[in-house]
């Protein structure tokens, strides 16, 4: 297996989001990974980067796969898209220096295959970069191994923060 990690492309256009996140959580929120997660969550981050109704499922899953070993995802999320797929996400977030690898990738591949043979897996990676800027990773699976698929830089700010230049802006962007 690779060892290569993943590092954000620093040239990515930014989204603002506005914050939802509830004011006791961030009155009481750490820098740590499981943080990252619940900014993620409580803005529905994955929902938005994905274009899937999706539900937190569990955090932390441990798990033991066939001719892997043990494996640990930071979050799992299932979700739903308007067409009725059912779709598995498995969440491997990094702070700080920290940073996400393939081979946490190819393990998230294995634990859906395990676990969720029914679903379509779409790893995703989530990176706290500076201030309340988060990066969002989406992965597949090929000839070529493990890639990234998508990336995404997502703001969260307060909701006066943002203006009708970025409403403007984001209409305008292609799909």
């Amino acid at each position: 297996m690779a060892k290569a990690s993943i590092t954000p492309n620093k040239m990515l256009s930014i989204t603002k989001v506005p914050d939802t996140t509830p004011g006791i959580i961030e009155m009481h929120t750490l820098s740590d990974e499981q943080a990252l997660l619940a900014r993620v969550r409580y803005n529905h981050l994955v929902d938005v980067f994905t274009e899937v109704a999706c539900y937190s499922l569990q955090n932390r899953l441990r798990t033991i796969v066939p001719k892997v070993g043990q494996v640990e995802t930071d979050e799992i999320y299932v979700g739903v898209d308007r067409r009725g797929v059912h779709y598995v996400f498995p969440v491997q977030a990094k702070v700080g220096r920290d940073r996400l690898n393939i081979v946490q990738i190819e393990q998230d591949f294995a634990v859906c295959a395990a676990r969720f043979p029914s679903l379509v897996c779409r790893p995703i990676g989530a990176q706290f970069l500076a201030g309340d800027l988060i990066a969002l990773f989406e992965f597949e699976r090929g000839g070529a191994g493990v890639t990234i698929w998508s990336e995404r830089h997502y703001r969260l700010v307060a909701p006066d923060e943002m203006t009708l230049d970025d409403l403007a802006a984001y209409r305008n962007r292609t799909l």
